[in-house]
């Protein structure tokens, strides 16, 4: 009988190096798939190491563009920030993925894809729903949720002993047994030490970003263009009269990176609410995708309607717990990235910004066409606005709280 072909989501860690053992063990072909979306991983390395434990094939697919154009830009477009915080840098990677592998597996001719979340975490449901969505057929193998591998390796001690014993090498040690995700967006870490929400991180653990003592002692001006709220446009300092300008999409968000990295830019360390009712803490740095997003917060609350801004807050928040959760192919989400996009329509300019010291500032912004009447507004010229209008409707709004403070006396009796 020959052996079932399983595409594994392989990392070249610690999990789903041992997971690429135990398949074996069970009897099955594993090809290894992996997804180059910007983490900085030796991939010929990791390549090897997964053909020395077993692995029939190794597969590696470079998807950075596709995930800066298709996914990340994309969000900074719609303004996704999950509970106000995190702007979903993992969250976002995962239907990226989903994609590649599901083409890699029907190319195989696999019927099963495996991968390595926790029975725990958020990454096995978006991982999953993404996978249905695409292939209705395809049947998923999560060792993390059979019982004989959840009771064999109760967490990640017990997978670094079995690595040793299979003669796996990986990075992670007993020490410093932490988990991190990584791509062109950002790195998250989590696990070990980490869990305790009241533990200070330790010393070194970010990667992306210098500590603000050890940052540059002068602010970089940065202009960051927009059409239709997609950033297009970087213009930075390159040392000569004139500046930089970068438009291709990868090259911007890794010279953002390489920029919020020097001064501090993009670190939060939060509690955050997994999707399956589990508070769990993070820590998250995400240097140009903080910087992307507060420039274009800006631009937008300069060239949008107010009314318009305010239902687009609502949906941008449900479209964040869309992709937190792991629905970024469902039908609600579909609808409601086609309302976002539509109200980017006069989101076009450009904002300069400083960066410094952990700080992203914005300086000025700029619009060939926005609402924003200067002569409307101004405190010097009438511009067309009669002041005594005000008083009128100063009244009009007034007349409910008059007629609540009548109320409430008339109780106090």
């Amino acid at each position: 009988m020959s052996k079932e072909l399983v595409i594994l989501a392989y990392s070249g860690g610690l999990d789903t190096s041992c997971i690429l053992k135990w398949l074996i063990q069970k009897n099955y072909n594993v090809v290894c798939y992996m997804a180059d979306i910007g983490q900085n991983e030796n991939f010929e390395m990791a390549k090897q190491k997964a053909k020395s434990i077993g692995a029939v094939d190794v597969i590696v697919e470079d998807l950075r563009e596709e995930f800066v154009k298709n996914y990340m830009l994309p969000a900074i477009q719609m303004g996704l920030v999950y509970e106000s915080r995190y702007y979903l840098g993992t969250s976002l990677a995962r239907p990226c993925i989903s994609v590649g592998i599901v083409n890699a597996a029907r190319k195989a001719g696999a019927k099963y894809i495996s991968h390595g979340a926790t029975g725990k975490g958020n990454d096995q449901i978006r991982f999953e729903l993404s996978v249905y969505s695409l292939w209705p057929d395809c049947q998923v193998i999560a060792p993390w949720r059979l019982p004989e591998f959840f009771n064999t390796f109760q967490g990640r001690s017990d997978l670094i002993e079995f690595a040793q014993k299979q003669n796996i090498p990986v990075s992670a040690t007993p020490k410093e047994p932490w988990s991190t995700d990584e791509n062109i967006m950002h790195i998250s870490y989590e696990s070990g030490v980490l869990e305790d929400p009241s533990a200070v991180p330790p010393l070194g653990i970010y990667k992306m970003t210098r500590d603000l003592k050890n940052t540059e002692d002068y602010p970089c001006v940065i202009d960051i263009h927009f059409k239709k709220g997609i950033p297009v446009q970087i213009q930075v300092p390159s040392g000569q009269e004139k500046a930089l300008v970068i438009t291709d999409a990868l090259t911007m968000v890794q010279t953002l990176n390489k920029i919020g990295g020097q001064h501090g830019v993009g670190r939060i360390d939060i509690v955050e609410n997994r999707y399956l009712g589990l508070k769990s803490r993070g820590l998250y740095e995400t240097p140009a995708g903080t910087i992307l997003h507060m420039a274009h917060l800006d631009l937008e609350a300069y060239a949008v309607d107010r009314e318009i801004l305010r239902v687009k807050k609502y949906l941008q928040d449900k479209m964040a717990d869309f992709v937190y959760n792991g629905y970024w192919f469902s039908p609600e989400a579909d609808y409601v990235k086609k309302c976002l996009k539509d109200s980017q329509d006069a989101v076009n300019g450009s904002v300069t910004l400083q960066i410094f010291k952990g700080n992203v500032i914005i300086l000025a912004r700029k619009s060939e066409i926005s609402l924003y009447n200067q002569e409307l507004v101004s405190m010097d010229v009438a511009g067309g606005f009669s002041p005594e209008d005000s008083t009128g409707f100063i009244n009009i709004n007034a007349l409910r709280l008059k007629e609540h403070a009548r109320f409430v006396k008339l109780t106090e009796k």
